[in-house]
């Protein structure tokens, strides 16, 4: 039951009527995240189940893209998420993305200073597409952790 007020337990936005000018700018950032990121599905897709997890909020557990099936996401992305440094269906850049995500969710100075990181990163992502995995992560730890915290949604599967 939500800690603000009594929304449906399946309704992931009526929240944001209590702050709509903050709910809004939200809502269209996480727009952009999931329109005019230019992360490869699948990386993307990867990075963000790891910060759900990270964040154990159950309804970014249970999100899944509408598209995904067509860009070769299927449900063993998400099933092994928490193995990304093992399980053999990830490639090298999706292990990154991964890493990154698991990182910046619960140790982001480690990141930061992690020489040996960046250079690996570097042989498969351009500083561009380190800043959009790096937005992208932003958005998904705040939003995930503002659900899981308020209790909004977490009965809820989110198709995009």
């Amino acid at each position: 039951m939500s800690r603000i007020g009594d929304f449906a337990d399946d309704d992931i936005t009526a929240f944001a009527v209590r702050s709509p000018d903050l709910g809004a700018a939200m809502a269209g950032f996480s727009h952009a995240v999931y329109t005019k990121g230019r992360l490869p599905m699948r990386v993307r897709e990867l990075a963000r189940v790891v910060i759900a997890n990270a964040n154990e909020c159950v309804v970014c557990q249970n999100t899944r893209d509408s598209e995904g099936a067509a860009e070769g996401v299927d449900e063993d992305l998400y099933r092994y998420a928490d193995q990304w440094r093992t399980w053999p269906g990830y490639s090298p850049a999706e292990r990154i993305a991964a890493e990154f995500a698991h990182r910046f969710a619960t140790d982001h100075t480690g990141l930061r200073d992690d020489e040996d990181f960046w250079a690996r990163a570097g042989e498969h992502f351009d500083a561009d597409l380190i800043t959009d995995l790096a937005l992208s992560c932003a958005m998904w730890v705040g939003m995930g952790r503002v659900l899981s915290t308020l209790d909004i949604g977490q009965s809820c599967r989110l198709t995009l």
